[in-house]
């Protein structure tokens, strides 16, 4: 199915799917190895309007929907995931927060800089003893006067280091207590806030991810985004959103996975024919294809949910837990039908399978998601 459902999208997709192969194929392999964090090739990206896809115009952004949202991360996913990974993080978190709960003043001098890659963003929520138990966060933002004071460290935050600007979620009230949270808005170069270690990861290595370390950080009250006591509540929606991005993250490994077995399989010979004449693995070829398209559906559903303003955290959880299974289910299937050469770096399938493996635990484990669906279909 064509899920290019207009014009722009087709163009779009378009756009993204050139760029990638321009511009990050050649050199995926290198950033991989050597962990490289491509910034220059992220404001590139700012100059065709990837880094701000949902940004209304009036910020700079492209203002573009979320099925033109999908189809870039796919696409650019197709290439490389570790770089489809920090095009998501920045659209959809830091960006996405700061639109959605955001002041017109906030706005107006945090969105033009993202939507165009002049400012990387960062988005932290996450702590090394507070993964999935998000609200017993230990990272605290204290009052004082009109200012507030942040004491803690954010673990495996995108852009942790290299981020311009970050949405970074503090305790402003007991631990796990409704309303216990606050988000804030920190600038790079702020006295007391600094990146901390860099993780050395099985896959998504062009992609950084870092510590944000805050030591008696002093910001103003008007860096607070909304009222204080909602920033759990706005992560959890700014969440719904960033499922999608995975989910789309997720099916553009899988395609990258699967574009290069389907290849192989007609090129390799074995018993003097291709080895896609075989059913062992032409039926694995089928599969791969049906649950690739599965996971397509079940993220357009959720998108376009979205983009209607209707509830869709059931769908978007169902999205993102589906199309990251499948991801490693056909990224690890692509690395079968390669065999031997699969395992071995002169391919890109063992790539993709490193790289796959991130989606079912970013923003949300598999077993989140299904606590997210079955709260939801039992309400």
């Amino acid at each position: 199915m064509d899920f290019n459902h207009s014009d722009i999208t087709r163009q779009v997709s378009d756009t993204a799917r050139d760029f990638a192969r321009q511009h990050i194929r050649p050199h995926a392999l290198e950033w991989d190895e050597s962990q490289h964090f491509p910034i220059d090739l992220f404001k590139e990206m700012g100059k065709l309007g990837l880094m701000g896809v949902l940004v209304p115009e009036q910020y700079g952004g492209a203002g573009l929907g979320y099925y033109e949202y999908i189809a870039i991360i796919r696409e650019v996913a197709r290439v490389c995931g570790g770089v489809g990974l920090s095009l998501a993080a920045h659209n959809s978190l830091c960006t996405g927060h700061i639109l959605a709960f955001g002041d017109e003043s906030q706005k107006q001098r945090y969105l033009p800089k993202l939507a165009t890659a002049e400012w990387l963003g960062a988005w932290g929520l996450t702590e090394a003893n507070t993964g999935s138990d998000a609200a017993n966060m230990q990272t605290t933002a204290v009052r004082d006067g009109d200012h507030w004071i942040l004491n803690g460290t954010k673990n495996w935050i995108t852009h942790g280091r290299s981020g311009d600007v970050a949405v970074v979620i503090c305790r402003t009230g007991e631990p796990r207590t409704s309303g216990n949270s606050t988000a804030f808005i920190v600038e790079k170069g702020t006295p007391g806030f600094s990146g901390g270690k860099k993780e050395n990861k099985l896959g998504m290595r062009a992609s950084e991810t870092a510590e944000m370390i805050f030591d008696n950080c002093r910001i103003p009250d008007t860096q607070r985004l909304g009222e204080v006591g909602e920033g759990f509540r706005q992560s959890l929606k700014v969440l719904d959103g960033g499922r999608i991005s995975i989910a789309a993250l997720s099916i553009g490994i899988a395609r990258g996975a699967y574009d290069a077995a389907l290849q192989y399989s007609k090129e390799r010979q074995q018993f003097g024919q291709p080895i896609s004449n075989f059913q062992g693995i032409s039926f694995k070829l089928a599969d791969m294809a049906t649950e690739i398209e599965a996971a397509e559906l079940l993220t357009h559903q959720a998108a376009g949910l979205k983009m209607a303003g209707l509830p869709m955290t059931r769908e978007a959880a169902m999205a993102k837990y589906y199309a990251s299974e499948v991801a490693v289910k056909v990224s690890n299937e692509a690395v079968q039908v390669f065999g031997g050469y699969g395992y071995t770096k002169d391919f890109p399938v063992e790539k993709f399978y490193r790289d796959s493996k991130l989606c079912t635990i970013g923003e949300g484990t598999s077993e989140i998601q299904k606590i997210v669906i079955a709260r939801e279909i039992l309400k």
